[in-house]
């Protein structure tokens, strides 16, 4: 049974959730049968529990219909018709959570049942709750064509009154303009990863039309996508980018979090490409771009943080040498990440922190007895103690640890081929680096063109080591 979409979704609920689903299961508005009403509370009783004890079907057919034999095709009548319920309730959940949504189809409503009498005070209710709203989505829109539409249909045949059609127009514009640069913006930050051509339609006309208006006559939600897609267009002109972040900066808060962090993550991506061309100014970008999603809150998702955000703002931070503002962020915010990966996630920040200040003694004390469980931090902590041994001389343990490296690309399969030979050619050159003796200049320019020659290879460290050498520097 707890293997059912049924339960699944009851045990997505929190408690304040349980409470009112059983009063929606228990209401007999939608819901006649008492065996349903049984069915979900054994259901939620046994989520509450936690005890790891599996219930089967037939335990449950006792309690909801005692009287007869188990019956299967029964029960899963029962539980088919519990779900559709749950269903329900969940549908009701979202749209209770729009109030403009009420209002258009109060309107609507109205305008069905000809109740000429309610015709004013529906309208202003919608268009008061319009105005109350802080956030402008691009659903926003949508919801404000939908008003607008419904009170058309109030007043069309009433040609004493004008008639909507710039507010219909306006707001079917700025939702259809929004989904539609949003998706070919999700296009064109997938084109490097996919070879898959995705055909969304009618977006050259789309983009022609707004390169030929006034931008600053639309919405928000417009001018940022708008922008987003110029800058990921012409990426070489930076203008676009620093245009986008003004948006960002000014109309950050007329979107939801989760929508600002979308638009933030655009930005954010853009510097990423930047900074792979070689634009080293854009680390201070994209950290600058972390510190306001930090400081808006935006970066949070229910108040936690993603260890992947946490991993990326210490590496900004520390690339861009904010050694002081990192510590006190980790300190601030550990809290804030998962509890299955907080202990994990501090260690291995917390060494790349003190890696990057060449504080070696630090990063092998976070890293020498850890193995973690996400591949992307073993391969990244891996590497660090190995670049760390090296600085501080320490070769046995040098040896030692590029040879279970190596056991370890080789045993995880999982790893693509690719990162696989990166870090195996990693590990070769570093050890050939142990033998190549200062002022060999032979061996130096031997060395230097094969690793020189290994496509996709390209590691900063060895590159610094190489030059140490060339210029008699140990």
């Amino acid at each position: 049974m707890e293997k059912s979409k049924l339960y699944s979704i009851l045990e997505s609920f929190d408690k304040y959730e349980q409470n009112k689903c059983r009063k929606y299961v228990e209401s007999p508005y939608f819901n006649r049968s008492e065996q349903l009403v049984t069915l979900f509370n054994l259901l939620i009783k046994h989520i509450n529990r936690k005890n790891g004890k599996s219930i089967t079907k037939e335990d449950l057919w006792k309690k909801v219909d005692a009287t007869r034999e188990y019956d299967d095709v029964r029960f899963r009548k029962y539980a088919s018709d519990l779900l559709k319920l749950v269903e329900g309730f969940i549908a009701q959940q979202v749209y209770e959570s729009n109030p403009l949504h009420q209002a258009s189809n109060l309107i609507k409503a109205v305008e069905r049942r000809k109740l000429n009498k309610m015709h004013s005070s529906s309208v202003r209710t919608a268009r008061q709750l319009s105005s109350k709203q802080q956030h402008r989505p691009a659903s926003y829109y949508y919801d404000q064509y939908k008003i607008e539409r419904n009170y058309f249909e109030l007043v069309e045949l009433d040609r004493k009154e004008r008639i909507n059609y710039d507010e219909i127009n306006f707001n079917l514009d700025q939702f259809f303009f929004a989904e539609k640069l949003a998706m070919y913006c999700g296009i064109l930050t997938r084109k490097s990863h996919t070879d898959y051509n995705y055909d969304i339609g009618f977006h050259e006309p789309i983009l022609d039309y707004l390169a030929n208006t006034d931008i600053e006559a639309f919405a928000p939600i417009v001018q940022v996508y708008y922008q987003v897609y110029l800058a990921y267009h012409s990426p070489e002109n930076a203008d676009n980018y620093h245009r986008l972040r003004a948006l960002l900066d000014k109309y950050g808060h007329v979107f939801t979090d989760k929508e600002a962090y979308e638009l933030y993550v655009y930005a954010q991506n853009y510097c990423a490409f930047r900074l792979n061309e070689g634009k080293v100014e854009f680390s201070n970008e994209l950290f600058q771009l972390y510190q306001t999603m930090v400081n808006k809150g935006i970066i949070f998702e229910e108040g936690r943080l993603s260890p992947w955000d946490f991993k990326n703002i210490i590496l900004m931070a520390s690339r861009v040498k904010e050694y002081t503002w990192a510590e006190n962020f980790i300190e601030k915010y550990a809290e804030r990440l998962p509890e299955d990966f907080r202990e994990n996630a501090v260690s291995f920040n917390l060494a790349r922190l003190y890696f990057e200040q060449k504080q070696y003694d630090n990063v092998i004390k976070q890293l020498r007895t850890v193995e973690y469980d996400d591949i992307t931090y073993n391969l990244t902590s891996k590497t660090m103690l190995i670049i760390t041994y090296f600085e501080t001389d320490e070769i046995e343990p040098l040896y030692s640890l590029l040879e279970s490296f190596r056991t370890y690309l080789n045993r995880h399969k999982e790893i693509p081929q690719q990162r696989r030979d990166y870090f195996k050619n990693f590990i070769r050159f570093t050890k050939k680096l142990t033998k190549v003796m200062p002022r060999d200049q032979k061996a130096i320019e031997k060395f230097k063109a094969e690793v020189e020659a290994t496509e996709g290879f390209n590691v900063k460290w060895l590159n610094e080591k190489i030059a140490e050498l060339e210029s008699g520097r140990t």
